[in-house]
């Protein structure tokens, strides 16, 4: 026999977030995601950037220029700095939003952390862009 009474169960979601499937922040698997894909991607990005260290090991100025400066190279370059930097970031994330419990220390922390990624990452770019494109622009 059917029990015709109504759901009793309570919910602490808005109607929004039950229709959205978001978490209390609205962005935590988002988060676990992409850390989890950049550590994957890191794996055959450091490996390469290792191999071409290793392959610099001994060379002349000019020919670890002429291996930076290919596109190959300064490509795979490029990707592991924006990997590595992105996963770094997310990964310091957690621990600030993990270990500083003062609400507003937080907040300037995940800020100071989001810029010294950014500035890192904008730094390696233009180092490698600057040897790979500076045969071209002399």
């Amino acid at each position: 026999m059917a029990d015709n009474r109504a759901d009793t169960r309570v919910s602490m979601r808005t109607p929004l977030a039950r229709v959205k499937g978001l978490g209390a922040a609205g962005h935590g698997v988002e988060h676990w995601w992409l850390h989890r894909v950049t550590a994957v991607a890191n794996i055959p990005l450091v490996i390469a950037f290792v191999i071409v260290v290793a392959a610099l090991a001994g060379s002349s100025y000019q020919d670890a220029i002429a291996i930076v400066s290919h596109p190959l190279v300064a490509i795979l370059l490029i990707l592991a700095v924006v990997s590595v930097t992105n996963h770094m970031r997310l990964g310091m994330q957690i621990v600030i939003e993990d270990y500083v419990h003062d609400k507003g220390l937080r907040v300037v922390a995940v800020i100071a952390n989001n810029f010294y990624a950014a500035v890192i990452a904008v730094a390696c770019l233009y180092a490698i862009l600057k040897v790979s494109l500076g045969r071209i622009l002399v």
